[in-house]
């Protein structure tokens, strides 16, 4: 059985381009629970989350990856989060009024970060462009091709139930093998639906697609959402803010609250929590 949230890549055999496909169900709903998000916050964050998918799960070397979107609209900032399982996390900041549907209208000026952790690398690697397209498809399209120097192609759809993408990226021995074929490759997937991204399986949207083709289609990899609570950590974080920071952020209800906005859990304190937290440690 496949899992609910997956990412399976491909092979057009005859034409030397790769791809992949994305669908994420159980995963994306995990990531908006008791967000309150707009649908359109919904979409940047569900396309940006699929596309991160796509980006990890093509690595050349394993590692825990994150993109960052901010600018100076509505929309503050976006934040997805991937490690080399395909454990993913993220959320979105937002005014409670957005509006319109290019990017520079909901983002306004903005950037886009990378960031990768990967083992023996003291810092971690961080690359920033621009926002550059109306749409996030269009920003990781042009991201894509620079970065590793191919044409590349990726569809997006994001709906309350589900986020999932479509990546076509042409090989480097392609033209050798059919002039034609990366042209012909591109526009059979421009006729894919948002509806075909989000209701077909893999084997059955390139089915669609390419019927003509010899398709590869090699086995899914789950994606899941398992950030468990970590109440030590949040705890121990506080430690170092030391304790008159600490008291200072209690409200008058007596209440300090913690949101870890990334991994969507929300932690509370009340002030027999802060007593205990900085009560010194007797030596017996």
């Amino acid at each position: 059985m496949n899992p609910s949230s997956a990412i399976q890549r491909f092979l057009l055999e005859n034409l030397d381009i790769r791809g992949a496909v994305v669908k994420l169900t159980d995963v994306w709903q995990a990531l908006q629970h008791e967000r309150g998000y707009s649908p359109t916050v919904a979409g940047l964050l569900g396309e940006m989350a699929a596309v991160c998918t796509i980006i990890a799960g093509n690595l050349k070397q394993p590692g825990r990856l994150t993109f960052q979107a901010r600018g100076n609209g509505p929309v503050k900032h976006l934040v997805v989060d991937c490690s080399e399982a395909l454990n993913l996390r993220g959320y979105a900041m937002a005014e409670d009024f957005t509006f319109g549907d290019k990017l520079v209208s909901l983002l306004g000026d903005g950037q886009l970060q990378l960031s990768l952790e990967t083992e023996g690398l003291e810092q971690p690697y961080q690359s920033i462009v621009p926002l550059e397209g109306d749409n996030i498809a269009e920003v990781f399209s042009h991201y894509l091709e620079q970065s590793e120097q191919q044409p590349a192609g990726l569809w997006l759809a994001c709906s309350q139930n589900a986020s999932a993408a479509l990546f076509v990226q042409k090989l480097p021995g392609a033209d050798a093998k059919d002039s034609d074929g990366w042209t012909r490759t591109l526009t059979l997937a421009e006729t894919v639906r948002e509806e075909e991204l989000l209701e077909l399986d893999a084997a059955a949207l390139l089915r669609r697609l390419f019927a003509e083709e010899d398709v590869r289609l090699y086995p899914p990899r789950a994606v899941t959402h398992d950030w468990p609570r970590k109440p030590e950590q949040i705890a121990d974080l506080l430690l170092t803010l030391g304790e008159e920071e600490v008291r200072s952020m209690i409200t008058e209800d007596g209440e300090l609250i913690v949101r870890d906005e990334l991994s969507n859990h929300t932690y509370s304190f009340d002030t027999a929590d802060v007593d205990a937290l900085f009560q010194p440690h007797t030596l017996h």
